[in-house]
């Protein structure tokens, strides 16, 4: 006999199926954590990236519904029981930003300053990079990268290389744009290999970008996995960087842990990459699987430890939010 819509059956079946989901998710959180994990309280439900800050002692976190927060490690806090939750607190908060996301953060320590991705997350009609001292919080530029006369365009991540110029990458559009020291905006990177032949691989396009101490650009291409290697000192050269051991589809923010060591963050919840020829080549040699369900978005390192950032906070008022350690 077939399924009524609002008949008893009905309804016992749609309260079956949705209670699996619910049934795993309070089960992955009631788990003990198989590594370490800094929790802390926060505001907002959604928390898009977290960097550390070792000058500082501190996570510094961008807020989807737009902002920035810091969470402080007490110097006592490795020696403090294991359940310590953190506290969140509201350092940025721009009022002529607001209904734009804070997405992608670089710390620039020589500059003493924070670079902070802005976007409008549904809309895709602003784009923009700014910059704030990471002492008074004062708030040193804000770069138009594109508004409502501009083709679609969704800024994501934010590198820096040595000179302090920022590298901005548009997961819509699949460019880069080039900003410099002092936020004035230079050029676009584009590249035919930044587009994906298959529509829907560009649903998501270019993602985390990391700068290398070589003096090159890599970042991933979220929906095709795809990992690029840019030389700035050969005119923006790109080249598709070759990976074996494993795919990185669905890949999201990056971060070194070393010249030859790459993490990628994004579900499965992190992969370790390795390169042994600059980065011409590349291998999977490693996974971690943290809080699928809390969805890995970023990865920063503290005191050699890498640590991953996830979207989705839980609880109510105070929402939780997990950085995890992933163990490689």
């Amino acid at each position: 006999m077939p399924l009524r819509f609002c008949s008893p059956r009905f309804l016992a079946f749609v309260f079956l199926i949705s209670a699996i989901p619910i049934a795993y998710i309070i089960s992955e959180e009631r788990a003990v954590p198989a590594t370490h994990v800094f929790h802390y309280h926060s505001a907002g439900f959604f928390r898009e990236c977290a960097k550390w800050d070792d000058q500082g002692q501190r996570f510094l976190v961008s807020f989807l519904e737009g902002g920035v927060g810091e969470i402080r490690v007490p110097d006592d806090y490795a020696t403090g029981p294991g359940d310590v939750v953190l506290k969140e607190v509201t350092v940025v908060k721009d009022f002529d930003l607001a209904g734009n996301s804070s997405l992608g953060i670089a710390v620039d320590r020589l500059r003493n300053r924070l670079l902070v991705v802005v976007a409008d997350l549904l809309g895709n009609r602003y784009s923009g990079l700014a910059a704030y001292d990471l002492s008074s919080w004062k708030r040193l530029f804000l770069t138009r990268l594109s508004g409502p006369s501009d083709e679609k365009s969704f800024a994501d991540d934010v590198a820096i290389d040595a000179d302090g110029n920022a590298y901005v990458t548009d997961a819509k559009a699949s460019k880069i744009w080039k900003v410099g020291a002092d936020g004035e905006f230079l050029s676009i990177i584009r590249n035919p290999l930044f587009t994906a032949k298959q529509w829907y691989k560009t649903l998501v396009a270019l993602n985390g970008i990391v700068y290398h101490p070589d003096g090159y650009l890599i970042v991933i291409h979220t929906f095709s996995g795809n990992l690029f290697k840019i030389d700035l000192a050969k005119g923006h050269e790109v080249k598709l960087i070759e990976v074996v051991g494993g795919s990185l589809v669905f890949g999201d923010g990056l971060d070194l842990i070393s010249p030859t060591k790459l993490v990628v963050a994004g579900n499965p919840s992190g992969r370790l990459v390795e390169s042994s020829d600059g980065w011409e080549t590349a291998s999977v040699v490693a996974k971690f699987k943290g809080p699928i369900h809390r969805l890995s978005t970023a990865a920063t390192v503290k005191d050699g430890k890498v640590y991953l950032n996830h979207l989705v906070g839980m609880g109510y008022p105070k929402k939780t939010h997990a950085l995890v350690e992933a163990v490689f």
